[in-house]
């Protein structure tokens, strides 16, 4: 299987795991577990929306398209933020920390190694 295609499957996973937690908002939301209806109706939807995007950056990537591999890109990086976040701090929890940057990590190498392998060959101009 070619690289991009990892990397389209590993950004697709991911966005299905963006709809998850929207999902959970929903719950959460529903369940009265929010300060604010309006507040936790927004999230719902950016979120919805963030995993909408995250899902087209992986069929462009499987199509070879250069602005999806670069959105995916940012997003593996805006993973990897998330989960600094999750390893620091007084609620600090690392086995999610670990859970959430070890996919990052992976579609970062595949995404690079795609990008790699897509760009024109080079001469040397010995």
């Amino acid at each position: 299987m070619p690289v991009r295609f990892a990397a389209a499957v590993l950004l697709g996973l991911e966005a299905l795991g963006i709809l998850a937690l929207a999902g959970w908002q929903v719950v959460a939301l529903i369940g009265g577990d929010t300060d604010s209806v309006v507040s936790s109706i927004a999230l719902i939807v950016l979120t919805i929306i963030g995993a909408a995007i995250v899902g087209a950056f992986g069929v462009g990537t499987a199509r070879d398209a250069s602005a999806a591999r670069s959105g995916g890109i940012v997003t593996q990086l805006l993973i990897l933020s998330v989960a600094i976040g999750a390893i620091t701090g007084e609620w600090a929890a690392p086995t999610a920390a670990l859970l959430i940057a070890l996919p990052a990590v992976i579609g970062l190498v595949l995404l690079v190694l795609a990008v790699r392998r897509a760009a024109p060959q080079r001469r040397d101009d010995d």
